[in-house]
């Protein structure tokens, strides 16, 4: 069977393989918190599959809803309450929250975040969700991660968003229904990552590095939607992808032999899977990738780093669920709903259509 045949909008498991990938993160962030790195087999597939899945997902369901509602304000403002309002509750959680308890449990006075600009500095720069501020009132201190400053997982919001923008510029303009589009993107992609330097951790990473590695993903992911009419589903072919994967790990940039088969075997596992424990309903995925690292950095503080990264892995992903089913019931769910009702009123009166299931996604 094709992709198009097996993929069900009401019936993947896609929510719940962002879930995973969202772990996956805080698995690999639980190395160097900790102080510690992963051998060096395994390193670049540990810190690149969990953003790098998001962002094929992100690709596949995100071109779907273009394509399927190809309306300028209903698919920025779904895009917009998708990712802002939990980074924002986010941002002030971490400043008037995280940053507090984690000078107390230091012997430090709070005074001096509640006392000082700070929090609020760390709010208002990092609003336009370029991870510029890092500290609060130069907290995080003591810890072996601490020039990652508080939420060094914000990095990828930008560009996610940027994904966002050039699929509406490519509807808007008609290339988004042409096939070829994410095949040439991908392709310019690929040679564009074969002209710089790989990304590295530890190391510098460069905003064309990041621009290649982002947008072969992405166009990965929408490739697999604009073409699923043409491309096989099969477990084995899933298989195969992981092997392949696993392999390209051991080159210097794994994406790209490794990126499209990621891709596929992600998006074509969460279409195959139809168990309905699996049809996650409630997607904590976002709260779990926004909220997970400045727990790990409030964790490291109060001295679990003596912990194996496996073990501080587990701790650190049972403290964070709590926040990010949080997130998912006051903020994000509600703001979904706030979307819903603003479509509804904007089409109250006009002829009435099959209303397409949501496909909003993040990164993440």
């Amino acid at each position: 069977m094709k992709l198009g045949q097996v993929f069900d909008p009401r019936n993947n498991a896609l929510n719940a393989f962002r879930l995973a990938l969202a772990a996956e993160v805080i698995l690999w962030h639980s190395f160097p918190i900790t102080g510690r790195m992963p051998p060096e087999p395994i390193l670049q597939v540990l810190f690149s599959v969990g953003v790098d899945g998001f962002f094929a997902i992100s690709g596949f369901l995100i071109t779907r809803s273009w394509l399927t509602n190809p309306q300028i304000r209903d698919y920025l403002l779904a895009r917009a309450l998708r990712i802002l309002p939990g980074f924002y509750v986010c941002l002030i959680v971490t400043a008037f929250v995280f940053a507090p308890v984690f000078l107390a449990t230091h012997g430090e006075s709070v005074a001096k975040v509640f006392g000082t600009s700070a929090p609020f500095e760390f709010i208002l720069k990092n609003s336009g969700l370029i991870y510029i501020q890092r500290d609060i009132a130069a907290t995080p201190f003591d810890i072996p991660d601490h020039m990652a400053g508080w939420n060094a997982s914000l990095w990828s919001l930008v560009w996610e968003v940027l994904c966002y923008i050039i699929v509406a510029i490519l509807g808007l303009v008609g290339l988004a229904k042409r096939r070829w589009t994410s095949v040439v993107i991908l392709g310019l992609a690929l040679v564009g990552a074969m002209m710089f330097p790989p990304l590295t951790f530890p190391g510098v990473w460069t905003i064309p590095q990041l621009m290649m590695r982002c947008a072969i993903m992405f166009a990965a992911g929408a490739m697999m939607y604009q073409w699923r009419d043409v491309i096989p589903a099969r477990w084995s072919l899933v298989a195969v992808c992981v092997v392949i994967v696993f392999a390209a790990g051991l080159m210097p940039d794994y994406r790209i032999l490794g990126g499209v088969p990621l891709a596929y075997a992600v998006i074509v596992a969460g279409s195959l899977l139809k168990a309905k424990r699996l049809n996650l309903r409630t997607d904590l995925s976002y709260g779990l990738y926004i909220y997970a690292f400045p727990i790990q950095q409030l964790l490291a503080g109060l001295g679990l780093v003596f912990l194996p990264p496996v073990a501080f892995f587990a701790v650190a992903t049972a403290a964070t669920l709590p926040f990010a089913a949080l997130s998912w019931f006051i903020v994000e769910k509600r703001a979904m709903t706030l979307k819903r009702r603003v479509r509804q009123k904007r089409t109250a009166g006009a002829p009435q259509v099959e209303p397409q299931p949501d496909s909003g996604t993040h990164v993440t």
